[in-house]
């Protein structure tokens, strides 16, 4: 299959925000993935102990008592993205197995990086109750200060640590 060209950011643009306006409007609120792994930890927490679920304020919020954990429209959501982007991959001709590293590291070494930097940032996302589609889509979209605010704190980290890694990738 021949690989057809990138749709434009703009028209892509327009896009997600007909999708964030959907979900305020079908939901009450905005897009995020965070709470999706949360409620997936919190299943298989709840599978192992439901007395930790049930004791923990933090955790009862998403499966205590008689709460379904996997109940929750954002589980849903991350198929939707998972599935979605599957489908968009094999229609453009791009769905194949790479791991794209720089010449001056091992494909075993930018899994390691990925893992890294993927575990810091869920781990960071986790600890601000939310991730950034949360905070750059739905907060951004209804002007939130704090979350501009977020945003340009972690462009301006990326940039600084993109100093220290770019020479992988050079």
């Amino acid at each position: 299959m021949e690989e057809k060209k990138y749709s434009s950011p703009y028209l892509a643009g327009v896009g997600l925000g007909l999708v964030l306006i959907a979900a305020f409007y079908l939901s009450g609120r905005g897009l995020g993935a965070s709470g999706a792994i949360n409620s997936i930890v919190v299943f298989f927490t709840k599978l192992v102990s439901p007395e930790h679920v049930n004791a923990n304020p933090y955790l009862a919020e998403y499966g205590g008592g008689a709460i379904n954990p996997l109940k929750n429209w954002l589980i849903f959501e991350i198929i939707g993205v998972i599935i979605g982007g599957m489908i968009s991959g094999v229609l453009a001709g791009r769905m194949k197995m790479e791991i794209n590293h720089g010449p001056r590291i091992t494909a075993k070494q930018r899994w390691f990086f990925a893992v890294l930097g993927g575990s810091i940032f869920g781990f960071g996302a986790r600890l601000a109750r939310g991730c950034t589609s949360g905070v750059a889509l739905t907060g951004g979209a209804t002007l939130a200060v704090g979350s501009w605010a977020t945003m340009l704190a972690i462009f301006a980290g990326a940039y600084m640590m993109a100093w220290f890694v770019r020479r992988l990738w050079i």
